[in-house]
């Protein structure tokens, strides 16, 4: 999952995914935090999801930055790490969760729960995705914390993952504060991590599926968006293998002014386009069409016999699919 944090001056309405009062919002790659100075009016807030009408607590509510804790900060070679815990006593969905923030843009690459592996976040539309695939391993490629990694081998018993991170910074920080080496010992026949170029991964016979969470920035990595780049992954699945992506969308707030996170969706959407042609579709979950998106390969099976294999607190999202048109 990836969000940003921003300055409150560039966001003085942040909306959702440190000790300083702030702001979440929800975007593509996740939720997106904004550091505000302290007030008493500050809060952690989520963004690309509906305002409530009368009020029960959703992603959108603030959170009081005293409910928010910083339990670590630093520079990696590659990212600003930053590890935050909501309260289990906050009234909010969040509350209870651990949150793996990267970059400067303080994007949420991870989201962990203490009780159960399930966000309600984009992170679960990825563990819908097993029951459609033919045998063999999965790959994830942006591995963050391993949040979707968690969900898949919770829910599928017979899944093998093979996950790729750059940042050997970020493994140590998930092992260290999210559980990552009980999951690892736990699944040493069912999980394999490596530090390195996702976009080099590759397994003897190729991957059944492919989950593409590749943030960088604040934004999509510029590779997405090269036809070359989906023809390479391609390459790597088996026959009947699938590619479900985190394409971001306008939620996604990019470190640089250059870049714009509904822009790079579609440019992300149209390299896949020419790859994939009728074989690609689209799921929204924001409430506009291009707030959060995510993009899914291959023939769209039917929703009804695709439900019947998944758990409950998933069988909604195989409904949301609709063709690609650009």
């Amino acid at each position: 999952m990836r969000t940003v944090i921003s300055s409150a001056q560039s966001q003085p309405q942040m909306f959702l995914r440190n000790s300083a009062p702030i702001q979440v919002r929800h975007t593509p790659t996740g939720i997106s935090l904004a550091l505000k100075p302290p007030s008493s009016s500050s809060s952690l807030v989520a963004k690309c999801q509906k305002q409530p009408q009368q009020h029960q607590k959703t992603q959108d509510d603030g959170i009081p930055a005293e409910e928010v804790k910083t339990l670590a900060k630093f520079k990696s070679r590659h990212n600003y790490i930053r590890v935050l815990e909501v309260s289990r006593k906050a009234e909010h969905p969040f509350r209870g969760s651990r949150l793996l923030l990267l970059d400067g843009p303080g994007n949420i690459h991870s989201i962990s729960f203490l009780f159960t592996s399930l966000t309600k976040t984009y992170f679960d539309v990825f563990a819908t995705l097993p029951p459609i695939l033919p045998s063999g391993p999965i790959a994830l490629l942006g591995f963050g914390a391993g949040t979707a990694a968690r969900l898949l081998l919770d829910h599928y018993p017979q899944a093998i993952l093979h996950g790729w991170e750059l940042d050997p910074a970020v493994i140590q920080v998930a092992r260290e504060y999210f559980n990552l080496g009980k999951l690892e010992r736990e699944n040493q026949q069912r999980l394999f991590i490596y530090i390195g170029n996702a976009l080099n991964a590759t397994v003897p016979n190729g991957f059944s599926g492919i989950v593409v969470d590749l943030f960088s920035k604040g934004c999509l990595i510029p590779e997405l968006q090269e036809p070359a780049t989906w023809e390479k992954l391609r390459g790597q699945l088996r026959k009947g293998g699938r590619i479900m992506v985190n394409v971001g969308g306008s939620c996604v707030e990019p470190e640089s002014r250059l870049r714009d996170g509904k822009v790079v969706m579609q440019e992300t959407l149209r390299a896949m386009k020419e790859v994939f042609g009728e074989e690609l579709f689209v799921l929204n979950l924001g409430n506009r069409k291009d707030d959060s998106s995510l993009a899914l390969t291959g023939d769209l099976p039917p929703p009804e016999e695709w439900k019947k294999r998944l758990p409950g607190p998933l069988k909604s999202y195989t409904q949301m699919w609709m063709p690609y048109s650009a």
